[in-house]
């Protein structure tokens, strides 16, 4: 591919401020960060004022002048400005979740209320025709799922192919005091709650460990089965009491989360995620092999351990997300987004388009992302019930 790749982001807020500072690190290969799209005229005008780039009033316009188009925009967006990226043959970055069921788009529509095997079909038709625009136009469909590429998550893919250990079970979470997007909240902009918006990280990573462990020993990927799951709407109980530390507008959403898959080798995999842990993000996956057992901590680390007097004086530093109170002990991350996995996930891509090769992280594994997450809710909607996953060929 020619260089430099030309990149355009899609969305002016969260995801696009660490993106742009991952493309800004990346090595070996040249990268142009050219502009940014956003619906809202002052968020885009702001973003590129700011960043040193161009400001797009027209998604196509923006999609035309680079190479890449990176979607940092909520997921009931992601399918209908994949597939036009890629009619205008541009290579897209998808961020999570990767795609999803939204519903009909009326007001009055309740995600938690409606038939799950419905959307459980309507996540995996959104795959599918993402997959096929990709194909048909010759163009790589990138899934940014950072615990993929995160350190220590890589550790432990070096140890199973270095010693083609078995997994045996894996246990994992993502979970804070709730998302700082507008559009989570409300299923027709997040295609979900909890599950979604942050099971999607560990579910994401275990089941690339459970491929890594597969093609490690027998040549081939060992996939997602069947799947249970419970959730909760736990600050919408009645009997919540409400103090003020956490996030509560939720419409209609779950904000609790407990799923356990069952792989094709009969080994299972545990994850959880929530919107009640305060004190900082709580990312972490464990491992349980038959040669080795490793933990992983994503946030927080211990690498800082920090004893703070007095909140003022740390007003303009920064120390990790989500912590809440910057007074007394914490653990500020020496650098969150490499601990992450954001820069090494961009790397990555550039260096998939360079060389014409996959990412670690593809649709493949997105798409079976996806119908683990959705049937999932088919599961929790039968009271926990084991449900086979569909998966795409």
């Amino acid at each position: 591919m020619k260089q430099p790749i030309k990149i355009g982001l899609a969305g002016a807020r969260f995801a696009a401020r660490f993106h742009l500072a991952s493309y800004r690190h990346i090595g070996g290969v040249a990268v142009e960060v050219v502009g940014v799209y956003s619906k809202s005229a002052e968020s885009r005008q702001a973003f590129a004022s700011q960043n040193g780039i161009e400001a797009f009033d027209n998604y196509d316009d923006l999609a035309r002048a680079v190479d890449v188009v990176d979607l940092c925009v909520p997921g009931a967006l992601h399918e209908p400005m994949c597939v036009r990226a890629c009619e205008l043959g541009r290579h897209v970055i998808v961020e999570k979740p990767f795609t999803g069921a939204y519903g009909p788009g009326t007001p009055d529509w309740r995600g938690d209320r409606a038939d799950k095997r419905g959307l459980l079909d309507e996540a995996m038709q959104s795959v599918r025709r993402m997959i096929a625009a990709s194909r048909k136009h010759g163009v790589k469909l990138l899934y940014a799922e950072n615990w993929v590429y995160a350190p220590s998550i890589q550790k432990e893919v070096e140890i199973i192919r270095a010693t083609q250990g078995q997994i045996l079970w894996i246990h994992a979470e993502e979970s804070h005091s709730g998302s700082v997007s507008a559009a989570y909240g409300d299923w027709r902009l997040s295609g979900g709650g909890a599950l979604v918006g942050k099971g999607c990280h560990p579910l994401s990573a275990a089941l690339y460990l459970k491929r890594v462990e597969g093609q490690a020993r027998q040549g081939r990927a060992i996939r997602p089965k069947t799947v249970s799951c419970r959730t909760h709407a736990v600050t919408r109980n009645p009997q919540f009491i409400d103090q003020g530390h956490l996030r509560t507008d939720y419409k209609d959403i779950e904000d609790f989360v407990q799923v356990h898959i069952v792989f094709e080798d009969g080994m299972p995999a545990d994850i959880f995620s929530c919107e009640l842990v305060m004190g900082g993000v709580h990312n972490w996956m464990e491992i349980y092999g038959n040669n080795h057992r490793m933990r992983c901590n994503i946030n927080p680390t211990d690498a800082n351990v920090l004893y703070n007097p007095v909140e003022k004086q740390l007003e303009r530093v920064y120390l990790t997300e989500k912590l809440g109170t910057k007074q007394g002990w914490s653990f500020p991350a020496p650098d969150e987004n490499w601990a992450s996995g954001y820069p090494q996930e961009l790397q990555d891509f550039m260096e998939c388009l360079r060389d014409d090769r996959a990412p670690q992280s593809d649709a493949m594994l997105a798409a079976d992302t996806v119908s683990t997450l959705y049937a999932a809710y088919v599961s929790a909607q039968d009271q926990g019930r084991e449900t086979d996953i569909p998966l795409i060929a």
